[in-house]
């Protein structure tokens, strides 16, 4: 596995050489949600869509046969009430949105006999991982009914949103990955369930359900939200027989839920620098460990080193 600054590595006089002799790459490195990408808009599209291309030509030179990309639904935001497959319009309005399609356009036209990309776009995320996010509405809206009681809705609760399990978004990339090459050659994938789409408050109603005691409530911040898309993913289960989705809302909720007991978690922990992707890059900017550009300030200096921060 490679990891680091993806800006860094196209740059490297031996990128190619690193590359060569892999079968495929799952390019996974990115600034990871519409918060971060509406922070530094202009370090969105460099990182998410010019140095996705650049990787890309890397491995075509490489010789590497297959490039998976991690694309996203919200290439489709504000698309209505509607289902929207993948030959649906893309109307994205953030720059992370916008970042994801221009990297899907400059991709797409490196395809040949011998370089096959494949496009994953997954629905939101949710569920326990390595490397848990509060900024996800599924584990945010459960950490506050599991610490205080209260489901804190931060928007009207009309959007609709597709959502999918961490561990269902591992597993269309292993199918992706396993699936025989005329199936994924320059395939565009929406990744989830069908019946997985849920308006906001729909997914609150949820959580009230499984955490015992807990109401819903509105924040402040309450207003519309103009992100509004739900996902057609049907083409992903007739397509990639290997991907088995196991995952339902209510039962990730149920997983969230126990854990957070568990940990005994606090409105400290999940609304803090250290699980929310935004927050968390604020917080080393202001520690002075990178600067404004996202690259550590160690390594700026002569010190050496690398940073992740540019990784999925």
């Amino acid at each position: 596995m490679l990891g680091g600054d993806v800006r860094d590595f196209v740059k490297q006089a031996d990128a190619v050489g690193q590359l060569a002799g892999f079968d495929a790459i799952i390019h996974l490195a990115g600034l990871s949600n519409d918060p971060l990408g509406d922070y530094r808009p202009g370090l969105t599209q460099e990182i998410n869509a010019a140095a996705s291309a650049d990787l890309a030509r890397l491995a075509k030179v490489a010789g590497v046969s297959r490039f998976i990309y991690a694309s996203s639904c919200s290439n489709y935001g504000a698309s209505g009430d509607g289902f929207v497959a993948e030959d649906g319009d893309l109307n994205p309005v953030t720059p992370y949105g916008v970042s994801k399609v221009e990297a899907e356009a400059a991709i797409r036209v490196m395809a040949d006999d011998k370089f096959s990309p494949t496009f994953l776009r997954a629905s939101t995320a949710f569920g326990l991982s390595p490397r848990l996010r509060f900024d996800l509405v599924v584990n945010n809206l459960t950490a506050w009914a599991c610490a205080t009681g209260h489901v804190r809705l931060k928007s009207d609760g009309k959007p609709w949103r597709p959502l999918v399990h961490v561990e269902d978004i591992a597993a269309a990339y292993i199918a992706s990955l396993e699936a025989p090459r005329e199936d994924v050659h320059l395939g565009v994938f929406n990744v989830g369930q069908t019946s997985e789409n849920y308006q906001i408050h729909e997914v609150a109603e949820i959580v009230r359900s499984v955490v015992p005691g807990s109401s819903i409530t509105f924040s402040n911040e309450v207003g519309a939200d103009i992100r509004n898309y739900r996902v057609d993913c049907n083409h992903i289960s007739r397509t990639l027989h290997g991907f088995k989705p196991q995952w339902t809302v209510r039962r990730g909720v149920e997983q969230l839920y126990d854990a957070f007991c568990t940990a005994g978690l606090t409105v400290e922990q999940f609304e803090g620098p250290r699980f929310k992707r935004i927050a968390h890059v604020k917080h080393r900017i202001e520690a002075g460990e990178i600067d404004g550009e996202l690259f550590p300030v160690a390594e700026l200096q002569g010190k050496g080193g690398s940073d992740a921060l540019a990784t999925a």
